[in-house]
């Protein structure tokens, strides 16, 4: 079957529209050597206050194009042994087999799926959380904080964005009580643009 003039016409406009898109979203490498950035996390203890911690290694890399939100991608693995609840003991406790079990599973990655957008900023994004060797479906809930020059000759683009997980959807069964089923993940990304 032979294609008009005016299809080939439209096809080559409509392949170049697409490889522009994707060609301005611009790629970044999240800051994790001069710390701005941060994955933070908060479970009940007993249902009696919060218990707070951080992962302390992480890397990851995000696409961004302010004009096509929905063309963004995210991704980001986590080092489970740097994880840090300020008590020795309790690390230990939380890299072992009742939780994060880090001998068996030494990491933990994200991968965004998609992007769906928001008001004034905000987005939600959904992408693959792969932890203690169980993958599920996440929806972070995020918003832009802002982009522009550093003062290194640098550009950035920086976010923040929070979610909630059970630890039973991940394999981790250890009981804390009904008040600690839950935990609820507190992330910071600043990125520099490559």
């Amino acid at each position: 079957m032979k294609l008009g003039k005016i299809t080939k016409t439209l096809l080559a406009a409509s392949l170049a529209s697409l490889m522009s898109m994707s060609a301005m979203a611009d790629k970044y490498v999240i800051d994790t050597k001069g710390a701005h950035a941060s994955i933070q996390f908060r479970i009940k203890h007993l249902g009696y206050s919060w218990l707070t911690g951080r992962f302390n290694d992480f890397k990851g890399e995000f696409t961004f194009d302010e004009k096509n939100l929905a063309a963004s991608q995210v991704n980001v693995v986590i080092d489970t042994k740097s994880v840090d609840s300020n008590h020795a003991e309790r690390d230990k406790h939380l890299r072992g087999n009742d939780f994060l079990d880090v001998s068996t599973y030494p990491k933990a990655i994200f991968q965004s799926k998609s992007v769906v957008t928001g008001d004034n900023g905000t987005f939600q994004l959904v992408g693959d959380l792969t932890l203690h060797g169980v993958t599920k479906s996440v929806t972070i809930d995020a918003e832009h904080i802002g982009g522009g020059n550093d003062p290194w000759g640098g550009f950035r683009n920086g976010f923040a964005g929070s979610t909630t997980i059970k630890l039973k959807d991940f394999g981790i069964d250890y009981n804390l009580g009904p008040a600690s089923e839950t935990v609820e993940l507190e992330l910071h990304v600043e990125g520099i643009r490559q």
